[in-house]
């Protein structure tokens, strides 16, 4: 028996339907072995050597994985395709007794047969850059947690934390809010004439002033100015410009761009939307044909793509759009300098299982996000569109106005994509009449209207994204956790999609700007995912690294913790209301589901209420009645006696409310 050790539980009947007998598979469930919790784990006099534990729910997984590998033949070690994985496959080597430098590594981008036959067949052995590299980020993360963690929450408010990476990413949110909240509104006016010829009516915008220079209108003086200057003026065509316009087809997705149109395109969230590409990566039931994996590996900063799914993709457009629609030569798109280029593009594994296709058997997400990667894949292999583009100058008593058009001449990778799939909103696509010079046109009315500049929009998670990824901070498999983890920290808050920071976070950012400033600098936290990169491309000394971030980390510790600064403190929220346990005041805190009140003597006393006011008294044994939320977001009516009285009713105590719960029993 071949033993296959991967990762990801969903994937085992994926692959074990194209190994067939012989082999076994099992799944470590992700990481099973890592730094302990309850300590540094670090020993930082011994070149930061890690301390690394097996976790305790999955001791009895690894037991399993040792009793299965002493019977096998051949242990092939069959993690994900990335840093993470390749430090999942060395601790899984380091347990099962197997040397990291014999050839027992196998990898794949896709989950196809075709792939995982050839990388049986070409096992090498595990890569210890990509691990240290892996093993330094962890240790950084740790270090600086375990450091400065302890000050903030000293110096802030206790059981506060503070990471490497997550700090910067609240420090954008920060600055993002700040911006809004010192933006000045600027007035503008947008000013166009109604023009017709040939019965054709179209909007011509103001463009230059008398001088001939571009001119922005910001008051109702300056409107009425031109208003006045054209008044009975003959609009009299100046200039035309008539070009041949291409655009071309954007890049298939890796990992950030597909978050970002998964949100805007989709309406997906972060964690939506990883779900589904996990789903989609690991394999999903397709009738008779099992479990198929849809498509490569979804956490990728390359769009690379592998030279034979750009031939399938060929014959599937000649053969759908025609030999007109692919290009010359195929498309290749440049990654960006930071990208690791570890694995391609995320596209899909076999061409032919198109989205309507695997409809039947994906449910709403998995539909909504394949859809997408269908489609962006098969675009980013399609010919140019093309586009007669033609600009109108026109002249009305020395005022300038320019009309714009658009028209297709060719589709190309549209056909496959829509007119506006690369999400250029500005797109001008409004068919102009023909005109030429001296055309004198009918003039048919002045439109205008007084406008104000806004505030740059709030992130959301795409755009956070989208920010982190052009900063330089984090990597594709750690935007989603980031940004969850800000949330969870109660540093950030949800405003509809958009994400604004708490007083909290406001608070943290201020605090590690004054005494952490290399933590909290955008350009050295990306210049250490470039030295990350070095260890793991170039063979960079890790303990190195480390040991020049570490060393002025300490001399920030020393600093913060010594300064006699208060400033930054959040003091304790003190109620009215005694603890009916111990007597004393009961004090506010904040939870996984936000405020509630709690005693101070925890954890002597443990009581707490929920941080609303009571709405009733109960009926059964006459404490306060609560307005609370069932496990499944139902709300209810409660007894704060609960467990020792269980009175929960759905009707409100002050009588009929507009209703926000179901008409069952309370969970």
């Amino acid at each position: 028996m071949i033993l296959i050790i991967i990762e990801g539980i969903g994937k085992k009947d994926t692959i074990k339907k194209y190994l067939g007998k012989g082999y076994e598979v099992m799944a470590t469930g992700g990481h099973f072995r890592d730094l302990g919790e309850r300590s540094l784990s670090v020993d930082i006099e011994d070149g930061y050597k890690p301390k690394y534990v097996i976790s305790t729910k999955k001791k009895d997984l690894v037991k399993k994985l040792k009793e299965a590998a002493a019977k096998a033949e051949k242990v092939f070690i069959a993690t994900d395709p990335d840093r993470e994985g390749e430090a999942i496959g060395w601790h899984l080597a380091y347990i099962l007794g197997i040397k990291p430098e014999s050839n027992n590594r196998i990898e794949f981008n896709e989950i196809t047969k075709t792939a995982v036959n050839k990388a049986i067949e070409n096992p090498r052995s595990i890569n210890i850059d990509l691990v240290n590299a892996q093993q330094a980020r962890r240790i950084l993360d740790r270090l600086v947690g375990y450091k400065i963690s302890p000050v903030v929450s000293k110096k802030i408010k206790p059981k506060l934390s503070a990471g490497r990476v997550q700090s910067v990413t609240l420090k954008l949110v920060v600055l993002r809010e700040r911006e809004i909240l010192n933006f000045k509104a600027e007035e503008y006016w947008d000013f166009a004439a109604i023009l017709e010829k040939a019965k054709i009516k179209f909007s011509a915008n103001l463009a230059t002033g008398l001088d001939g220079k571009k001119i922005k209108l910001t008051s109702k003086a300056e409107a009425d100015a031109v208003i006045n200057g054209v008044k009975d003026a003959q609009y009299v065509v100046k200039e035309v410009r008539r070009s041949i316009t291409k655009k071309h087809a954007p890049a298939p997705y890796m990992t950030s761009s597909m978050q970002q149109d998964a949100l805007n395109k989709a309406g997906l969230s972060l964690k939506r939307c990883g779900m589904a590409a996990q789903e989609l990566y690991q394999g999903v039931k397709m009738g008779e044909d099992g479990n198929v994996a849809l498509v490569t590996y979804i956490r990728t900063d390359s769009v690379r793509v592998a030279p034979e799914a750009q031939y399938a993709a060929k014959d599937y457009i000649i053969a759908k759009f025609g030999k007109e629609f692919v290009p010359e030569n195929f498309n290749f798109y440049k990654s960006k300098k930071s990208a690791q280029d570890a694995h391609e593009a995320i596209r899909p594994t076999n061409i032919e299982i198109t989205p309507e296709v695997a409809k039947p058997y994906l449910n709403a997400d998995q539909l909504k996000l394949y859809t997408l990667i269908y489609n962006r894949f098969m675009a980013s292999q399609m010919s140019e569109a093309t586009f007669n583009s033609v600009s109108v100058d026109i002249n009305a008593n020395g005022y300038g106005f320019r009309a714009t058009g658009q028209t297709p001449i060719f589709a190309g990778w549209h056909a496959a994509y829509g007119k506006k799939g690369d999400g250029d909103e500005k797109e001008e696509n409004k068919t102009l009449p023909e005109m030429n010079e001296a055309d004198i046109l009918n003039f048919i009315k002045l439109e205008y209207a007084q406008k104000f500049t806004k505030p740059p929009a709030r992130y959301t998670e795409a755009t956070l994204v989208k920010a982190m990824e052009d900063a330089g901070i984090g990597r594709p498999a750690t935007y989603n956790p980031i940004i969850q983890n800000i949330a969870a920290r109660f540093y950030t808050e949800r405003d509809g999609k958009s994400i604004k920071p708490t007083e909290l976070g406001f608070r943290v950012v201020d605090f590690l700007d004054k005494y952490f400033v290399d933590v909290m600098n955008v350009e050295f936290t990306a210049n250490m995912e470039e030295k990350l990169d070095e260890i793991a491309y170039n063979g960079l000394d890790w303990v190195t690294v480390i040991d020049g971030m570490y060393k002025p980390l300490e001399s920030y510790v020393t600093t913060a913790t010594e300064a006699q600064d208060n400033s930054f403190k959040i003091e304790t929220e003190v109620t009215d209301t005694p603890c009916s346990k111990c007597g004393l005041m009961m004090v506010v805190r904040t939870g996984r589901f936000g405020k509630f009140i709690a005693c101070p003597g925890f954890p002597n006393c443990r009581n707490i209420l929920p941080f609303d006011k009571p709405v009733g008294v109960c009926p059964k044994c006459g404490k306060d009645v609560y307005k609370r939320k069932s496990k499944k977001g139902r709300f209810f009516f409660g007894c704060s006696g609960y467990p020792d009285c269980d009175h929960a009713s759905w009707d409100d105590p002050r009588g009929p409310q507009p209703a926000e719960g179901a008409n069952t029993k309370p969970e």
